[in-house]
């Protein structure tokens, strides 16, 4: 198969796949090619992709290849998506998904102690029904509570490859102060 041919079908490959796509799982649909090619077609195809004058992009998701919008278009993007119904987290969602992103694998006692508040299982149950965090197993202590950490779905939702792609406490403090700055400048 010629370069130009696995990297069409690497595209549509991606574009209909619902996770990122893994090298594990290009080298597999493309048996019969070289890893050396495959690497090569997908890098070509990355390139191509990315430099034509479109909405969309192809970035590395959760250690795999995924299409994407572009940062550019993202509050078009967001005026969009208010004109549609959601479904928004609760603050109290959000706080229990930071502690659990920051702090994994984190029992639920964890997270009220962390939250300083005696929450119930509510906020901790949306995150698990919409697949952003995921049972990691149990802490080895008396009870053994069930420990909780982020999904790969957590990491996709997010456009990020790893945990590490976070920010820092610090940095996440100091975009909040900007985002605040901004909210007051208007």
């Amino acid at each position: 198969m010629e370069i130009g041919e696995i990297r069409a079908a690497m595209e549509a490959i991606i574009y209909v796949a619902e996770d990122p796509v893994k090298m594990e799982h290009l080298k597999e649909v493309f048996a019969g090619e070289s890893p050396e090619n495959i690497k090569q077609a997908l890098t070509e195809m990355v390139e191509a992709f990315n430099l034509r004058d479109g909405g969309m992009q192809i970035r590395e998701v959760a250690g795999g290849w995924r299409m994407t919008t572009r940062p550019e278009h993202h509050e078009y993007i967001r005026s969009y998506l208010k004109t549609r119904p959601s479904s928004k987290l609760s603050l109290a969602a959000l706080e229990t998904l930071a502690i659990i992103a920051y702090k994994q694998p984190v029992t639920q006692a964890e997270i009220q102690a962390i939250r300083g508040k005696k929450s119930n299982s509510t906020a901790l149950q949306t995150l698990l029904e919409k697949k952003l965090v995921s049972i990691q197993g149990r802490k080895q202590v008396v009870g053994r509570p069930i420990l909780y950490g982020t999904s790969k779905d957590f990491l996709i939702h997010f456009g990020l490859n790893s945990l590490a792609d976070l920010p820092t406490l610090e940095e996440f403090a100091q975009i909040a102060e900007e985002q605040t700055q901004r909210i007051f400048d208007f």
